[in-house]
């Protein structure tokens, strides 16, 4: 309206003479009070949006987590299948060595019989060579003599005691023989067992592998589904922020907190981590500690590894190691920790040998409640009826250490009550 008044008047000079012509400049747009009504209809309903956008991206946050959850406790059941599967292969080897073992001594029995045989047969074959009648009277009726009777029953009591004992020797060789079959069969079916066992262990151990290979397959698919609906309501986010200037500058506002938060926590995590390296190289590998000391230097340990990716199966005593070897598609050359391989690496520090899996782990000192935590215990995760699958260290002030899951680090995080046992393990 107002842009056609200002037209109608430059008209009216132009055409009446009066003066010099000036450019009028052009006025800014004059929108109209239903234009304005729309608009502030449209900052209404995109702020809606921006709520709703945002609390489903946090659920996305809680199924992303879920999943990765689900992932580890697959991947926690293999590894403990892995174990059952070395154990039970151990046993049978063993079971073989016996079972050879007791056929060398049944072969050892028989020889003895063999040569108990051969030594009656000497004798048998000796006495009709030489054409000596050794039964009771044989020998003494042919005497000439007093003496030679003597001598004559003399020679027949050593006859008598020479096939006494080859005939004691064969019936000792025998009943060596008949133990040394028994043991033999015993131990035969003791590795038969045994080798059943490691046979049903390794189909149990390839069970728990195919399962948890579907499990990363399932993982990463459904993964890849909430990322492009993450895209998808971030580009929608994106827009309904876009559409307002006063939304951009909260969003910028945001964003610009965000990264100082991170940047204050990488250089907060750099100092502990670059703290607790210090103290852990001061210490070296001294001597065992006991009581406060020792749980400072467990923290110490894991908080020197702040920052080391996440690898399934990877970690150990000694440090950072290569994973389990590859059956989910990740890189071979992958040097980490996995939850439980952290624990492992922490807890050596002070002695602690820790077992390998986070359900034994959970198993390995004295149960506490979480209301009483202290810095340095094991807290553990498990969803519903399933077994463990995820463990941390409390260090203090709410907070834990943990090897979290693949695609993350090593970090100190708040200590999660979702899915948390109400009992910890103190090992300290």
């Amino acid at each position: 309206m107002r842009r056609a008044v200002v037209a109608l008047l430059v008209l009216i000079a132009l055409l009446s003479g009066v003066g010099t012509a000036v450019a009028q400049p052009t006025p800014p747009p004059n929108p109209g009070d239903d234009e304005l009504e729309r608009s502030a209809q449209e900052v209404t309903r995109r702020a809606g949006e921006v709520g709703r956008l945002t609390s489903e991206l946090a659920d996305l946050d809680i199924r992303t987590d879920d999943l990765a959850a689900e992932l580890a406790l697959s991947r926690e059941s293999a590894e403990a299948a892995l174990e059952l599967l070395n154990a039970a292969q151990e046993a049978a080897a063993e079971a073989g060595r016996q079972a050879d073992a007791a056929r060398i001594a049944t072969q050892a029995a028989s020889a003895a019989i063999e040569s108990a045989r051969d030594r009656l047969d000497e004798f048998v074959v000796a006495t009709y060579q030489q054409g000596l009648d050794n039964g009771p009277l044989g020998l003494l009726t042919a005497a000439t003599g007093p003496e030679d009777l003597v001598a004559r029953a003399e020679f027949n009591d050593a006859i008598a005691r020479s096939q006494l004992a080859a005939q004691d020797g064969l019936e000792r060789a025998r009943v060596e023989k008949a133990n040394a079959d028994a043991g033999a069969r015993a131990a035969l079916q003791a590795a038969r067992d045994r080798e059943a066992e490691a046979a049903q262990a390794e189909a149990d151990a390839e069970a728990a592998f195919a399962a948890a290979d579907q499990a990363a397959r399932e993982h990463a698919a459904r993964l890849a589904e909430l990322d492009a609906r993450r895209v998808e309501l971030q580009r929608r986010l994106d827009a309904a922020e876009a559409g307002d200037a006063g939304l951009r500058a909260q969003r910028t506002r945001y964003n610009e907190w965000r990264a100082r938060v991170a940047a204050e926590q990488a250089a907060a995590d750099r100092a502990a981590r670059e703290e607790a390296n210090s103290r852990v190289l001061a210490l070296g590998d001294g001597p065992p500690v006991r009581g406060s000391a020792a749980v400072r230097r467990v923290i110490d340990r894991a908080m020197s590894q702040l920052g080391v990716q996440y690898v399934w199966g990877g970690g150990n005593g000694r440090g950072p190691s290569t994973g389990i070897p590859d059956r989910f598609g990740s890189p071979l050359n992958r040097i980490g920790f996995d939850c439980s391989g952290l624990m492992l690496y922490a807890f050596n520090g002070a002695g602690v040998r820790l077992p390998r899996v986070s359900r034994n782990q959970y198993n390995a000192g004295r149960k506490v409640p979480i209301s009483d935590l202290r810095p340095g215990d094991m807290v553990f995760y498990k969803r519903g009826g399933a077994p463990i699958h995820h463990v941390a260290m409390y260090v203090g002030d709410g907070k834990m250490i943990e090897a979290p899951y693949t695609g993350a680090s090593v970090r100190v995080t708040k200590l999660r009550t979702r899915g948390l046992l109400p009992m910890a393990t103190r090992v300290l």
